[in-house]
């Protein structure tokens, strides 16, 4: 992966999408010096069965803090989009070309946008839109004629982000190393209790699932535990 960056900004629908995978990853830039924040479409309030939307969305919103500071990252933002029914278009383009303007990253982190994951899993709806609209939103935030009521809120174009980098992709290009960190990885992702649980039998060992992941991509990257992404110059 290139490492001549200081700033990186992670978007993603839910949260727990950067736990499963890329926060090894994030845990190691950090550690690096490496400033990462967070910007998160919805607050994940359909993510439990047995918890109502007005529960659990502050709920997974508390988790997702606690679970980004396990690995160095101490901003984090929702956009309330609504989990489950995120829609591609203008207004989600538009909030993601402004988080970019605001936190001006040098490199972008989403999940997958593709209609399947590694394996042949096939791959949500919230994901391929967030994710699609991400990549649109970087030159979206490039341009000063589009969306130009951002210009009245102080929000000039951005274009410095050089890269993408897509998680859990099935064309995977590049990996970071994360033998180092793949303790805090885990941590990161037992701080979503209440979604876990939630999950019962099919959230499996969380240790041992990032962990075999780790190993696989390391496998197929040279060795070592790593996470893996598809790296899109911009």
């Amino acid at each position: 992966m290139p490492g001549d960056w200081e700033r990186a900004l992670a978007i993603v629908a839910h949260p727990d999408d950067m736990e499963y995978g890329a926060s090894g990853a994030v845990a190691h830039w950090t550690s690096q010096g490496r400033s990462v924040g967070y910007v998160l479409a919805s607050r994940g309030e359909a993510g439990i069965d047995g918890m109502p939307p007005e529960e659990a969305g502050p709920l997974r919103e508390r988790e997702q803090v606690a679970s980004a500071a396990a690995v160095g990252v101490d901003t984090v933002e929702f956009l309330d989009h609504t989990d489950g029914v995120i829609e591609y278009g203008l207004p989600l383009r538009r909030d993601l070309a402004a988080a970019i303007r605001r936190h001006r990253p040098e490199l972008v982190v989403m999940l997958n946008h593709r209609e399947s994951f590694p394996g042949g899993g096939l791959n949500m709806a919230d994901h391929r839109n967030v994710g699609l609209a991400t990549l649109d939103a970087v030159r979206d935030a490039a341009n000063r004629w589009v969306f130009r009521d951002l210009l009245d809120q102080g929000l000039q174009p951005w274009q410095g982000v050089r890269w993408v980098a897509v998680a859990a992709s099935p064309l995977a290009t590049h990996a970071v190393e994360i033998s180092a960190t793949i303790d805090r990885a885990v941590r990161s992702l037992l701080e979503h209790r209440a979604y876990l649980e939630g999950l019962g039998e099919a959230a499996g060992d969380p240790d041992s699932f990032l962990r075999e992941a780790a190993a696989e991509t390391g496998a197929r990257f040279g060795g070592g535990l790593a996470c893996s992404f598809e790296l899109i110059p911009m």
